[in-house]
């Protein structure tokens, strides 16, 4: 273009920016190239594979293969790995390898998916990250170092703290509240460094990027038009392409992207703008977007010095070099999360907190299945022989369920907003990698079982294993055909054990066996149907529960209450019931001699479902119309007693005359041992809640009342740790935006006592009064929204939510320590595996002598897994592996063994349960062989601590160091390893053949 064609448009940029007194330094504009791409959100993953995937990494790798200067970042390795195994071409391949190489295609974040922060718990994303990484050290040789966490809704702290573990130099979220947002811009705070743990040091933070207002996507640089899904005509396609940049274009162009790139620039600090340039789906067709680029930024960059400014393409590692090289001094973030979200003053995306309840359940218990089959493997192999197992199939079983566990940790996954047949593929993938795992822990009982006596008609011989690295004191349930049964152990002794009919069979009943089994260990039992009277034989049968049922009781507008009580107790608590309700009145904890007054009820919000009468609630958002309203008529009580467990049943109708309740609590007393062992088993409350079908566009709660006074402050944890969320008035939406996110864990607590909400998956919570915990537990919407009509974005949730809670009452100091433990003991609840007596008799020689895993009471064995990986622990070693053959299938190292440990207490949280603990790995660990050495790894394993350089950022907090910082560092290789709060350590054991 000639110079008179341009001067035009230098004028219409300069009306734009007002003169500058003095000259600005010249912009630098990192153009960084990506495609977000969901797993999983409108279309199934493989749709999407067919639709765009595939095209995006066919035609991104040939275009930077034929122009160096191009660049790209590819961050979900669910889809990179598909491609990479099922479509890519050895020259492709060639040629992947040698981009990544030369630093053209950077891998960022490096997980299977772009994982959610507000309901995922903590193992599952260092499972996802860990399983994404693994796959590019053992391919590339490379380690991602920054993430890209740009569309979660709401951003966590603890996803600093686990980044900088696993060795990232910097941190990119985008989704924070759109008035924090829009007040960082004002002040240029958008870019911070992030200390994510008040427990951990400085070295534990990392430099965090907010993306500004315009987020991923660069609208109106899009060239390569819509993917093509089935259904999808190819005008359509056509209709959404851009204008190609050309002569009679480019001016245009060249005004919006300047003029776009200098208001970015006011937000930040350093003349250096990232411009992220791509968006959903898109460089499917990356010749077209890169040949329209190319032209519009050689005719910027012809123009430099008008502009005052250049650009370039570039990865993130780019972007941030430029960043770090200018050393400023950044503002220190403390351990505050962002989180709820809301993107206006209409929309808080607190919904999702509770959106599908049953897949966020299916989530959560399949990733336990795969923390107890990833234990039960590894003790399996390190303690050979083992003649009967394929362990290679072994591996596979568990590898799929890793998969399925990742998968569903997306951020359009476990929060529940992606349409139903997406929902489908979640469900099948995890169900089918649990099949899987079942099959090869029923294959290691098999081969490790005693032998028993031989067939017997109506008999089972049931194996309990204890997944967790302490000795754990509970009660299983197995369901029999009837009650007069005689149960003993591998020992041949009778076992306690109480009888009731079961809630899910009624013809059959639940038994309820008290067992106390060691760290990683098994407990046998034998149930064979009594053959004649106790008296006859003197054999001990479980005692049968005496059922005593209450008349019904309408919903009391006012009127007596307390006026009859009825109490139910066990050696912690006395739970006291108004026979005027049939509701809960008060429970009185024994150790602190305290009666708390506490009362439970179901509650609904009603939710618009007019998009023109107002905001609607939808899979994201929740918009109550209103307060929430009592969602019950009458109500019914049943009391079940016997020696081992007393069970509350409470029925909540709809309407007076409904046949069936709509809710149901069942509370659970346990008369356990009062040893050390028992603790947890005694102080707690077990309630499992029944909530459903719903009435449409209800949202359902369960409120608990105390007369605590709380001031509405409320506690929830983020998957790590606790964070103070205090009541907030707001303009609008005041109810939803006090909502949170509870991964596991909510409180509310006065001077002398704390109430602690455990549960086995996600749910949303807030405290809307003083004294009060409310969680939503089900909802089901539908509404008229056109743009979610058009794509079936529908949450029309027809089930019945099953989730179970545990309730702590008791003194702060108590309560405190005994809150981690206790929901990693409802989390990791023994496996129990039965088997008919009929069948074939174990193939093992009998039982063999197990030795347990035992680990101190404030250290939790995060992970114990053989991951077979075939990469040398040495990266020169494994650099060179790569580079001489990579052909050669290496073999999978069964003997390495991956293993994290997790302090579980804050710096200050408990007088001993906060102290550092030295454990000594080589005597922890002989009950699974001989340990030959030990290494200390990042977070995902891929790095050895001791070479692993982390950037340090200048910060205007230079001495903020808490915890650790100070501690010595441990001799390389070492046994003896020393864990301070909050500190997650990563090794590989080395075992002896």
């Amino acid at each position: 273009m000639e110079p008179q064609n341009w001067l035009p448009l230098l004028l219409q940029l300069g009306l734009m920016w007002p003169p500058r007194a003095q000259p600005e330094p010249r912009l630098t504009i990192f153009v960084v190239p990506h495609s977000h791409m969901d797993v999983g959100w409108l279309h199934t993953v493989q749709e999407n594979m067919q639709a765009y995937v595939t095209s995006v990494y066919n035609s991104v790798v040939e275009e930077l293969t034929l122009e160096k200067k191009r660049r790209f970042i590819a961050v979900e390795q669910e889809y990179f790995r598909l491609w990479w195994d099922g479509v890519a071409s050895d020259r492709q391949k060639g040629q992947v390898h040698q981009l990544v190489a030369e630093g053209r295609l950077e891998f960022v974040l490096g997980g299977q998916v772009m994982h959610d922060e507000a309901v995922t718990h903590i193992d599952d994303q260092i499972l996802q990250l860990t399983e994404g990484h693994g796959f590019l050290y053992e391919t590339f040789g490379v380690r991602p170092q920054i993430s890209w966490q740009v569309d979660p809704f709401g951003a966590s702290s603890t996803t600093p703290t686990l980044f900088a573990l696993a060795g990232f130099n910097a941190h990119v979220i985008s989704r924070i509240d759109y008035d924090l947002k829009e007040a960082m811009q004002d002040n240029r705070q958008l870019q911070f460094v992030w200390r994510g743990s008040r427990s951990l040091s400085a070295q534990r933070e990392i430099f965090t990027h907010v993306l500004d207002q315009f987020g991923y996507c660069s609208e109106g640089f899009n060239w390569d038009g819509e993917a093509i899904f089935p259904g999808t005509s190819l005008e359509d396609m056509y209709l959404q392409m851009q204008t190609p940049v050309t002569e009679d274009s480019i001016t245009n162009f060249t005004i919006l992207l300047v003029n776009n790139v200098f208001t970015r620039a006011t937000w930040f600090r350093t003349p250096h703008v990232l411009w992220p340039w791509g968006c959903d789906r898109q460089f499917f067709n990356a010749s077209l977007q890169f040949a329209n680029m190319d032209i519009l930024m050689d005719y910027i960059n012809s123009h430099t010095l008008e502009f005052n400014l250049s650009m370039e393409y570039a990865t993130l590692g780019d972007y941030f070099r430029a960043v770090h090289s200018d050393q400023v001094a950044w503002q220190v973030r403390d351990h505050r999360d962002f989180l709820p979200y809301s993107s206006d003053m209409h929309h808080a995306w607190t919904g999702f907190y509770a959106s599908r309840s049953g897949l966020k359940a299916l989530a959560r218990r399949a990733s336990s299945l795969l923390y107890a089959g990833e234990s039960m493997f590894t003790r399996y192999v390190l303690l050979a022989p083992h003649p009967y197992l394929d362990l290679a199939w072994g591996l596979q079983q568990l590898q799929q369920l890793r998969w399925a566990v990742s998968e569903v940790q997306h951020h359009d996954a476990i929060t529940g907003t992606h349409v139903p047949n997406v929902g489908d593929m979640f469900v099948e993938h995890l169900s089918t990698g649990m099949q899987g795992v079942h099959k090869l822990m029923a294959s290691i009982i098999q081969d490790r079982s005693p032998a028993h006596s031989g067939p017997e008609p109506g008999g089972h011989f049931a194996v309990v294993y204890n997944p967790l690295a302490w000795t754990v004191t509970t009660i299983i349930t197995l369901t029999v055909e009837f009650p007069k049964v005689s149960i003993t152990d591998e020992s041949g002794l009778p076992v306690p054990a109480q009888a009731q009919r079961s809630k899910e069979m009624p013809s059959a009943y639940d038994l309820h066996v008290l067992t106390t089994i060691p760290g990683l260990s098994y407990r046998h039992y034998s149930i064979r149907p009594s053959r004649s009277s106790q008296e006859e034989t003197g054999e001990p049968e479980p005692f049968v529960a005496i059922t005593t049922q209450f008349g019904g009781r309408l919903r009391r507008y006012g009127g007596q209450v307390g006026g009859s009580l009825v109490p139910v107790e066990n050696g912690c608590y006395i739970v006291f019931m108004d026979l005027d309700t049939n509701l809960m009145h008060s429970v009185w904890e024994r150790q602190s001699n305290r009666k708390v007054y506490m009362t439970q009820q179901f509650m609904e919000y009603h939710a618009n479902s007019d998009v023109w009468q107002g905001p609607v609630s939808d899979n994201y958002v929740f918009t109550p119309s209103g307060r929430a309203e009592p969602a019950w008529e009458a109500v019914r009580m049943e009391i079940v007693e016997g020696p081992l467990v007393t069970e509350i049943q409470q029925y909540f109708y709809r309407e007076v005359n409904d046949s069936e309740p709509t809710f149901t609590i069942y509370s659970r007393l346990a008369r356990g041992s009062q040893g050390s062992d028992g603790v947890l088993l005694c102080h707690h409350i077990e309630q499992e809640y029944r909530v459903g079908p719903l009435e449409l566009n209800r949202e359902a709660i369960l409120r608990t009342s105390t007369k605590l006074n709380t001031g509405r402050v409320l506690y929830s944890d983020n998957g790590y740790q606790m964070q103070r969320r205090p009541y907030r008035n707001y303009k609008n939406n005041t109810i939803a935006r006090n909502y949170y996110p509870m991964v596991q864990s909510a409180f509310i607590q006065d001077r002398r006592s704390r109430l602690v909400l455990l549960s086995d998956q996600a749910h949303g919570v807030s405290s809307q009064r003083n004294g009060q915990v409310e969680v939503m537990l089900h909802r089901r919407l539908v509404n008229n929204n056109p743009g979610n009509i058009a794509v079936d974005l529908t949450l029309n949730d027809t089930s019945v939510a099953h989730p179970v809670f545990w309730l702590l009452l008791g003194s702060r100091a108590l309560i405190s320590g005994l809150r981690q433990r206790s929901g990693l003991a409802l989390q990791h609840r023994p496996i129990v595996m039965l088997r008919k007596m009929n069948e074939i008799t174990p193939r093992g020689s009998g039982s063999r002598q197990q030795e347990a895993v035992t680990l101190p009471p404030s250290v939790h064995l995060q992970i114990l897994s053989i991951p077979g990986w075939k990469y040398s622990s040495n990266h020169t070693e494994h650099l060179q592996t790569l580079q001489k053959d990579r052909e050669h299938e290496a073999k999978a190292d069964l003997r390495r063994v991956l293993l994290r440990l997790q302090h579980l207490y804050e710096v200050d949280q408990d007088p001993v349960l906060s102290r550092p603990v030295t454990v000594n790995l080589q005597s922890v660990l002989r009950g699974l062989g001989s340990v030959v050495s030990v290494e200390e790894r990042s977070l995902t394993g891929t790095w050895d601590v001791s070479e692993m350089r982390r950037w340090t950022w200048s910060s205007q907090d230079p001495h903020g160091h808490r915890g650790n910082s100070s501690r010595p560092s441990p001799p390389p290789g070492g046994p003896e390893v020393t864990i301070y709060p909050k500190e997650i350590r990563t090794f590989f054991i080395h075992f002896q053949e």
